[in-house]
């Protein structure tokens, strides 16, 4: 056959970086700090839901496509409480499989070829390959480091907008670099998306994980932004049940039927005793995302002070759970190269930041930890680090 098998659309994008430095770790006996999933379960009481919905017979058949009515009114109950964000549960919001679903059916409904799409670069990698399967080109936009943090360039911002702009895909806080973005920052980028008419799909699975008076601000909160935005969140960082797979859209009622639309293709339903347990979750009180908020500030801090006393240059982040690093200081440029030493080298592995970007060599000497682990973990890991400054 001399027709490649797979189409032109998705021929960049080859086996993800996760899962190679996952078997890397896997093959070494490393410590995993590349893949951002946590080492021990989340809550005793929403596991046990989990648990009674399956002995109860709930969600074991098809559940409603749009998700069961108690997910989707705690999620809704979630917006208004938080962000004083009303949507109708039964029009304006949907239950999807997990937040990569809910990029994709985003992005195959919303999306017409030829579509131009703005994403902030670095940025997860799924986002590149769901542009490409709608048929989108995809406008990186770079936050760049200064002065220990990532910065976004509200001028370049505007600049890359075009007539062929369909939307701008954000995500605050943000993955890999733990920028969460100002107010002043998501103003500007509201007021563009009125002025210019577009669509915003915004990725905030992260955020309850902000640290140090951060303040995560939903972009559909701001004047213009409900009737034109998709905000996507997803269970699995906030309650550290990544397998369940269980995330959600809200958005006007024509921005969801549109994403339903694609959604009922993709996996049609899902995750259905898990959706039971996830609606319990959303309602337990404060103190948990206090104490969830709390645990990861420490482990974060733990890590970026292990990290600069083994040689790297560390940007600490105001959000998510993971940590970039400039590995210069080490005499070292390539993260790739980089990465795939350092299981041999010191035990660890990590995610070179190039991966994340359009423009390589803008990630090339960035690599990124993941401090979702057991404090005893990340003290092993800073202790094996310790040999790239001996």
């Amino acid at each position: 056959m001399t027709r490649p098998l797979l189409n032109s659309r998705l021929a960049e994008f080859g086996t993800t970086i996760f899962a190679e430095m996952s078997a890397l770790a896997a093959r070494t006996g490393s410590i995993n700090l590349g893949q951002g999933f946590p080492d021990t379960d989340g809550p005793e009481e929403i596991r046990e839901a989990a648990v009674r919905a399956l002995r109860d017979g709930l969600g074991n058949q098809y559940p409603p496509g749009p998700g069961v009515p108690e997910l989707r009114s705690a999620i809704a109950d979630h917006q208004r409480d938080r962000y004083g964000l009303s949507y109708d549960p039964d029009a304006e919001v949907l239950v999807t499989a997990g937040a990569t679903e809910a990029i994709a059916a985003a992005l195959l409904a919303l999306v017409e070829p030829g579509d131009e799409v703005i994403a902030l670069e670095p940025y997860y990698d799924s986002y590149a390959a769901c542009i490409a399967m709608a048929g989108g080109t995809r406008v990186p936009v770079t936050l760049r480091p200064h002065e220990g943090a990532y910065v976004l360039d509200l001028d370049e911002l505007r600049a890359a907008v075009t007539d062929r702009t369909r939307l701008i895909l954000l995500n605050t806080p943000h993955n890999p670099t733990g920028t969460v973005l100002t107010r002043a920052e998501l103003t500007a980028v509201a007021e563009l998306a009125v002025e210019r008419d577009l669509l915003v799909v915004t990725d905030e699975v992260y955020e309850h994980l902000v640290f140090d008076g951060a303040e995560h601000l939903p972009i559909a909160s701001l004047p213009g932004m409900r009737e034109r935005t998709v905000t996507i969140g997803s269970a699995g960082k906030t309650f550290s049940f990544t397998g369940w797979k269980v995330g959600w859209i809200t958005a006007s009622p024509e921005l969801t039927s549109a994403v339903r639309s694609a959604k009922q293709f993709l996996t049609y339903v899902s995750s259905g005793p898990f959706q039971y347990a996830i609606a319990e979750a959303l309602r337990l009180p404060a103190a948990y995302f206090d104490t969830l908020r709390a645990d990861l500030g420490a482990k974060r801090d733990l890590l970026s002070e292990g990290l600069a006393q083994a040689g790297f240059d560390v940007y600490r982040p105001a959000g998510t759970y993971f940590v970039t690093t400039d590995i210069r200081p080490l005499g070292a440029t390539d993260g790739f190269a980089f990465c795939r030493s350092l299981p041999e080298r010191a035990g660890v592995v990590a995610i070179p930041n190039a991966v994340f970007y359009d423009h390589r060599e803008a990630g090339a000497p960035f690599v990124r930890f993941a401090f979702c682990k057991r404090t005893e973990v990340l003290e092993e890991a800073v202790s094996r680090l310790k040999a790239l400054s001996a």
